[in-house]
This record gives structure tokens, C-alpha cells and sequence, in this order.
């Protein structure tokens, strides 16, 4: 069997997959459950001074595609809304209780020393194995001069992750907000501060629906609605590229990532390793799913690490990071082809409907007794994939290399590149 066994930063748990700050991680009875349903550890949700915050009703809004619920989730609430004490008190008994489970505490406190210095030591008192700064969350708190207020501000991120790693012995991960144009700009602040780890992404801005009885933003709180934080499956793709680009940055020199953004099962979690995180966080899925989930999460994992001979989760980690690149170095010479096939087809059109209409006119319809057939015309067809993902059934449209035995060639050696045709001249 695969071994999952996790440390980043220092940072020790059982298998790879957190539960990240948020709802599910508020108290000791949440993380107890998870921590019995196999979860390998916990980002405490984010901890803040007294007197406490107080939350607004409601507090959720999501978008359903279609038949999929929650395929993305909005949130508006902010961070902990019970007494510092309280959190503190339950931190030290889970800790106590669960010793080899990794217990990160997030924390989001106003752009001074002082209050960063007094709510470390109080952290580092109770055993918790890190802390995480919450520069991502970008609504309410941000306009409170916290949350993603600080994390768009790259000068900021470097002085407070300075002043927390003179004050704490604890490993500091660094939450970063994707509501940004380059997260590289966050991420190297981070490092130049001397963060141990970096955590993304936080939620996105968003507004997920409108409800046109009402007039206002969902969710509606007594007719008023505002921008809240945007995670769930949707914004897998985003994060991707946000730890890709971090991962593969010289400037970040290696910077473990613990990976966040709508990871729901052990193939999603591969794919962020696979691109360079050290450990995964998951909270929407939770929310959806249940704790449970881990377990499939846990088994899916090492058995596709065991189908692929990965002994360790170090096996496979950025093993993705060197194919990820820019597109001026992509092989101009690579060519593909669609291929339909007969046996899987059920005429359904939509591969000659969406080529049709949309792309390049290189599937012929046409009708033999009475069946409807759909042939690829090799010399239109540029291998852009569209009808692979329209196709409703599974296999039925593959892609054939036809390039075989030409030289790799760029964007930058092609004869059509308008620097070459003006050497040339």
C-alpha cells in the first residue's frame, strides 16, 4: 500500500488531505468528527481579537449547473465569530487528543506588530503545529484593512509574515487571494518574508446569482446583498494555474504550497501534488459531502499510487511542474486529428453542430440507410478538441497524432514568425 504520509514545512499528518479554514473547522466537535473520519489534519478556522465578529443571515449562495448542486459556492461570513478564549481552550484539548494530526491555526488580526506578537504567543501556547495568515478573504474583513486587503498589497504580505516568523517558533504558511492579475507578485513577498509555506487560493470576489424578485445579490439579507468569496468545483482551474506558476517560479525557490480550490476527490488532489502542493485543503466538498469523504479521498489515492509504482507522495509531486509551460514554447509541428467512432456514436449531431457553426467545418453529415453519420475532413480539422467535449458519450471521439517524425518546433524558430520573415528579408 501507498504511503500518504505528509510533511510540509515542518508540518507532520497521516495522509495529505486538510480540512481548510472555514465553517467546518470552528470548533472541536467539527474537527473531532473529522479527525475520527480520517482527515489528516485541520486549518483551525481563522481566529481573530476580542470582542468577536458578528456574522450577518444569510450567509450562503451557490450556483447549480446543470443537475450538479453547488458546482460553485459563495460565502459572506466572516471569520470566527466565537471568543478567543473558547478557541484557544478547544485548539489545546484537539491537539492534546489527536497528537498526530497536523493542527494549523489561521489567524487575521489589524496591520500592526503588536497585535500580530500577542495573538502568536497565545497560539504557540496551546501545541498547534503552524499558523496560517489569512490575507485571501475578500469580503467584510477586507474592508476592515484585513483579509485580501493585505494580500493585494505585496509590501504588506512581506512585513507581516517578517514580523510573524520573528515571533513564533510555529511554521507560518501564507494564505494568498487570487483576486489579483499575478499571483507571483503575493507569493514572492511571502517568501522574501520568510514564510515556511504558502496556501492558495482564497475565495474569489464574486457575486453568484441575482434574485429578480427581490432585485438584490444573492444571498439576500433583508433586500440588500453584497460580494462575498467564491470557491466549490468552478474554480479548480483557477487554482491550478495559480500553483503552477508558483511552483515553477525560481523567485519562490521551492516554496512548499498547500493546495485550495474545489478539490472533491483523490484525482483532484493528484492533480494539485502533480503540480507542486505538498498538501491539499478542501472545504467545499466537505460542506456538500460530509466528512466521509476523506475516506474515499484516502483509498482512491493510494491506489492509483500503487497502479503507478509512486511508493511515497514525494514519488509524484511536481512531476507536472517541467510539461508546464509558456505557449510560445509549444510544438508548432504537433498535429492531431479527430476520429468518430461508429460502433460508440448514437447520432446525436452535436460533434457537426458545434464544428459547424462555431469552428472549422471539418465534420461531414451525412445519412446511409437511413443512419446518421459524422466523418472528420482530415484537411479542416486543427486538432482543437471541441467535439471530444461535446460528445455525451464517453470515448466515442478520440484525437490521433498525425505529426509523428516531424522536429519540435516554436513559435519562435517558425518560418511564418514575423521576426524570422524579417531576418530573412
Amino acid at each position: 500500500m501507498a504511503d500518504l504520509r505528509c510533511t510540509i514545512a515542518g508540518v507532520k499528518s497521516p495522509n495529505p488531505f486538510w480540512l481548510a479554514s472555514a465553517p467546518p473547522t470552528d470548533k472541536a466537535y467539527n474537527v473531532v468528527r473529522a479527525f475520527r473520519a480520517g482527515w489528516g489534519g485541520v486549518v483551525w478556522k481563522t481566529l481573530g481579537e476580542d470582542p468577536p465578529i458578528v456574522n450577518v443571515s444569510s450567509r450562503y449562495g451557490a450556483v447549480h449547473f446543470r443537475g450538479h448542486r453547488m458546482a460553485g459556492f459563495n460565502n459572506i461570513e466572516l471569520i470566527t465569530d466565537r471568543t478567543l478564549e473558547v478557541n484557544l481552550r478547544e485548539i489545546t484539548q484537539v491537539k492534546r487528543d489527536w497528537p498526530d494530526r497536523a493542527m494549523v491555526v489561521s489567524l487575521m488580526v489589524p496591520c500592526e506588530e503588536a497585535s500580530w506578537q500577542a495573538i502568536l504567543a497565545r497560539v504557540e501556547a496551546t501545541g498547534a503545529d503552524g499558523v496560517e495568515l489569512n490575507f485571501g478573504c475578500p469580503h467584510g474583513m477586507s474592508e476592515r484593512g484585513m483579509g485580501s486587503a493585505v494580500g493585494q498589497v505585496p509590501e504588506y504580505i512581506e512585513m507581516v509574515t517578517r514580523w510573524c516568523k520573528q515571533h513564533t517558533r510555529m511554521p507560518v504558511f501564507v494564505k494568498l487571494t487570487p483576486n489579483v492579475t499575478n499571483i507571483l507578485a503575493p507569493a514572492r513577498a511571502a517568501v522574501a518574508g520568510g514564510a515556511d509555506a504558502v496556501s492558495l487560493i482564497n475565495t474569489i470576489n464574486s457575486i453568484t446569482a441575482v434574485d429578480l424578485d427581490r432585485m438584490a445579490p444573492e444571498p439576500v439579507v433583508n433586500g440588500k446583498g453584497a460580494h462575498g468569496g467564491y470557491c466549490g468545483p468552478a474554480v479548480k482551474p483557477i487554482a491550478l494555474c495559480m500553483v503552477a506558476e508558483i511552483a515553477r517560479d525560481p523567485d519562490c525557490a521551492g516554496v512548499p504550497i498547500s493546495g485550495i480550490g474545489g478539490i472533491e476527490t483523490w484525482r483532484d488532489a493528484a492533480e494539485f501534488m502533480a503540480l507542486g502542493a505538498g498538501s491539499v485543503q478542501v472545504c467545499t466538498a466537505a460542506m456538500h459531502y460530509g466528512f466521509k469523504i476523506v475516506e474515499d479521498m484516502n483509498d482512491g489515492l493510494a491506489n492509483w499510487m500503487d497502479d503507478k509504482g509512486y511508493a511515497t507522495l514525494d514519488g509524484f509531486r511536481g512531476a507536472a511542474v517541467g510539461n508546464y509551460t509558456d505557449w510560445g514554447k509549444l510544438d508548432m509541428n504537433y498535429d492531431i486529428k479527430a476520429r468518430i467512432s461508429d460502433e460508440l456514436c448514437i447520432g446525436c449531431g452535436l460533434c457537426h453542430i458545434a464544428c459547424e457553426d462555431t469552428s472549422h467545418q471539418a465534420i461531414r453529415f451525412t445519412q446511409d440507410a437511413g443512419k446518421r453519420r459524422f466523418t472528420v475532413i482530415d484537411a479542416d480539422c486543427v486538432g482543437c478538441n471541441l467535439c471530444m467535449h461535446v460528445c455525451p458519450v464517453e470515448g466515442c471521439i478520440t484525437m490521433e497524432e498525425v505529426s509523428e517524425g516531424r522536429p519540435y518546433l516554436t513559435w519562435a524558430a517558425h518560418p511564418k514568425n514575423p521576426q524570422n520573415l524579417k531576418a530573412a528579408e
